[in-house]
């Protein structure tokens, strides 16, 4: 077994509560309404095809990518197009949105294989693999949702070296990834080398934190059968599956502050994106479904469930055993990085990594009184950040300082505020910041 290795600078240890570790993926059934966001990825939004009244079938072309920092929308189910209108999404703003009424049985697009047989052939060149991917409008899985073809797709003047798979799943509760790499290994396997393919490396390293030892056995056994891959253990410490974070731990290499993986020759991806890059190609299938952890210490009936792009949330909850009376927040994503939703009609896209559901006595904060100056914050940043130092910029709103203390190069992983002694609110002021700042450098560029 290879050394464990992780990132040098900060990091935390909150407990990991995977609950709903070991669970296999189960189908949840297609609700009788879908709610389709247009847009669900960074970057430019797509523009619409379908109007009311519109019969679309399973994996048909709902709206096309509006340039190349986007991506395509696709319909999860067969059926009739109820109405276009908006719908509120994870953040409380309404976005526009397609409601489809479906049919009980899928009636897919044409050319999209629904078997399940094991595909090692891969018959596409790098430039088709691109092609393919943007078609069939994949996003990072991790939370991202950043287009995939554009991660791909290497700028003239850099070179890409190793393509870095992240399979860590730091985030306390979650464990959809990790279902997958155990259900689905072969196949990711076989999309790890379309995309070494796609961005033209011959070596892929697969990072997996050793409290999923069951993984790392599993993918050990079967990367021989796959040139090229290997398997990095890694130990448990959060923010690991961040991709700076990551590239350190795996590769010894500093991404540069401002900079990007490709940079230091790393393309990086979540298992999630590899194992629908899998689909895509292989299967012509497009992106219209995901694993999604449900989770919590009062949930009857933590999971991890296959779920359609569109469905409500209540109706995820309700096959995990519906919402516990002492509910006092319900999270999209993961304790530490995630949102509480404000509601449970929000319908789940294509970031939608997992529902935990936070009791009252875990959802209040507590009474916040005057940093104390220990400089825990300080220790635990991974991105070498001075988060108390931050945070009052941002309450005095200067933002010239805060640009030049490289408030833009926070991952906003919330190690800071988790281990603040005076429960001090530093990344909710510290996003407030970098969204100043990237406001005033956008108009300086225009």
């Amino acid at each position: 077994m290879s050394v464990l290795k992780t990132f040098v600078k900060g990091g935390i240890h909150p407990p990991d509560h995977k609950l709903s570790a070991g669970k296999p993926i189960q189908n949840l059934p297609l609700p009788k309404q879908i709610t389709v966001l247009v847009s669900q990825h960074i970057g430019a939004p797509p523009k619409l095809l379908v109007k009311r009244g519109d019969q679309v079938k399973t994996g048909q072309l709902l709206a096309e990518s509006g340039g190349f920092v986007s991506a395509n929308t696709h319909s999860p189910a067969t059926g009739k197009v109820a109405k276009i209108d908006s719908a509120m999404d994870s953040s409380g703003y309404r976005k526009p949105a397609i409601l489809i009424d479906t049919e009980e049985t899928d009636e897919w697009e044409e050319g999209i294989l629904t078997d399940t047989v094991l595909d090692k052939n891969i018959q596409l060149n790098g430039g088709d693999i691109i092609q393919k991917i943007m078609e069939k409008g994949l996003v990072g899985l991790g939370g991202a949702t950043f287009p995939s073809h554009v991660k791909l797709s290497v700028p003239k003047g850099k070179t890409a070296e190793y393509l870095v798979i992240n399979g860590v799943e730091c985030e306390p509760y979650l464990t959809a990834d990790h279902a997958l790499m155990m259900e689905k290994s072969d196949e990711i396997m076989v999309g790890i080398q379309i995309l070494m393919k796609g961005v033209g490396v011959e070596s892929a390293i697969i990072g997996i934190e050793n409290n999923k030892q069951d993984a790392i056995e599993k993918l050990t056994r079967l990367a021989p059968a796959y040139k090229g891959i290997s398997i990095q253990p890694l130990k448990t410490k959060y923010p690991q599956g961040g991709e700076k974070q990551l590239i350190k731990a795996i590769l010894n290499r500093e991404v540069p502050p401002g900079g990007l993986p490709i940079d230091v020759g790393a393309v990086v991806f979540n298992v999630g994106t590899v194992y629908a890059s899998y689909e895509a190609v292989q299967k012509n299938k497009p992106l219209i479904e995901r694993i999604v952890t449900v989770t919590g210490k009062s949930v009857k009936e933590p999971a991890n469930f296959r779920v359609r792009i569109g469905t409500p949330s209540t109706a995820v909850l309700d096959a995990a055993g519906g919402l516990p009376e002492d509910t006092g927040k319900i999270i999209s994503g993961g304790p530490m990085m995630g949102r509480a939703i404000p509601g449970t009609e929000i319908p789940i896209t294509k970031g939608s990594s997992g529902l935990l559901i936070l009791r009252n006595e875990e959802a209040k904060r507590e009474k916040i009184i005057a940093c104390i100056r220990c400089t825990k914050c300080v220790q635990v940043c991974p991105m070498y950040l001075e988060p108390y130092l931050l945070q009052t910029l941002s309450e005095k709103d200067l933002t010239d300082r805060m640009e030049q203390e490289r408030i833009l190069d926070c991952v906003e992983c919330g190690s800071c505020s988790y281990i603040c002694p005076s429960n001090r609110p530093l990344l909710d002021y510290i996003r407030l910041g970098k969204s100043k700042v990237t406001k005033i450098i956008r108009s300086r560029k225009k």
